[in-house]
């Protein structure tokens, strides 16, 4: 809007638009920028002759193009007060994952300034779409919407995405892994490794190609000690520095519930919960012997069904030490051949008399 422009009407417009805020990714379409205000409430014009600031941007997108997963991207949006008052930014409502930098918030008529946009991508391929919000004191554009967006694109695919394993299965069920140059662009594998050291491949980092099929290798004995964690590949490669791959594990036995939480315990006052342990590969399995570390927990009964075992256990809470309103406890169940399972306990005592357990 020019200084020089005339408007003789007041111009009152009621506007019921919902706002938009927060991040916007994976869209699948971009929507029109907003150039106007999208506040709730109406839009009203300077009177002839008054002084008044307007807010203009020679953008109001900034399309990134293809970038990779994780890539630290920054741009800015350069704007004029072309009004003749003094123009004042109020306020830049920023998005989840968007810095913003502006070196001051007054401007004079005529006088421009730049807003500069810190934006990371996520670590997935897909659609980026932000949006940014600018709140001035414009009284015919108050609150302005900026955008960013890019599509976030891999230079290396790899599947699987993630691994999961078997510990009875040969090699633990471990497929093989590939890694394709998606513009064939040649790249060279520097190292490979995982949590524990537990899953292993024989890779050449002086070999250099457009593809690598990796054949790991799990040691069964490690995997135990670590069922969950990550594979990471280190890459040569312009762009992309490492594929990271997550890998979860079935474990031999599950417990359910995996801990035993009493609320509202009372001294002395005995709790019953039934726990339950069964092999997730239905394998029969013996149970050799059982224990409580505070003696705290005591089986009141314990019987198999198939391949799993079922515990009433018998919880009696001990006397409250001092301010302490705690107490735990560790049930051990040692399965014949070596095994040994821990369920841990924790108690929470009542604030007052007439508590009850649930």
């Amino acid at each position: 809007m020019k200084s020089n422009y005339l408007i003789s009407t007041v111009l009152i417009v009621s506007l019921n638009l919902f706002l938009q805020a927060g991040c916007q990714e994976q869209a699948k379409s971009a929507e029109k920028p907003v150039t106007a205000s999208t506040e709730p409430g109406p839009i009203v014009a300077p009177k002839t002759g008054e002084s008044a600031p307007s807010i203009s941007f020679e953008k109001v997108v900034h399309d990134f193009g293809q970038i990779e997963p994780g890539a630290q991207k920054v741009c800015e949006f350069k704007f004029t007060n072309t009004g003749n008052g003094l123009l004042k930014i109020t306020n830049v409502e920023r998005c989840c994952g968007v810095v913003t930098e502006l070196s001051k918030s007054e401007y004079a008529p005529g006088e421009s300034g730049v807003l500069k946009i810190d934006c990371r991508a996520s670590n997935q391929p897909g659609e980026l779409k932000r949006s940014i919000y600018v709140n001035s004191n414009d009284t015919v554009r108050p609150r302005i919407e900026l955008t960013v967006k890019a599509s976030i694109m891999t230079k290396i695919s790899y599947e699987p995405k993630k691994v999961n394993l078997l510990l009875k299965d040969e090699n633990a069920s471990c497929p093989e892994i590939t890694l394709t140059s998606v513009d064939n662009e040649p790249f060279s594998i520097k190292a490979f490794k995982s949590t524990g050291d537990c899953i292993t491949a024989d890779v050449n980092s002086l070999v250099v190609a457009p593809k690598f099929v990796l054949k790991p290798k799990v040691d069964r004995e490690k995997l135990q000690k670590n069922l969950n964690g990550l594979i990471e590949i280190s890459l040569g490669h312009p762009t992309v520095g490492e594929v990271t791959i997550a890998y979860n594990t079935l474990s031999e036995f599950k417990i359910n519930p995996p801990v035993i939480i009493v609320f509202n315990a009372e001294p002395n006052k005995p709790v019953n919960r039934d726990v339950w342990i069964l092999n997730n590969y239905d394998e029969d399995f013996e149970i050799e012997s059982v224990s409580s570390k505070n003696s705290i927990i005591k089986v009141l009964s314990q019987k198999k069904i198939g391949n799993r075992y079922e515990f009433s256990l018998e919880i009696t809470p001990p006397p409250v030490e001092g301010e302490k309103r705690i107490f735990t406890d560790v049930f051990s169940v040692n399965i014949k051949g070596g095994k040994k399972l821990e369920i841990a306990c924790r108690g929470f005592y009542g604030r007052g008399p007439g508590s009850s357990s649930r």
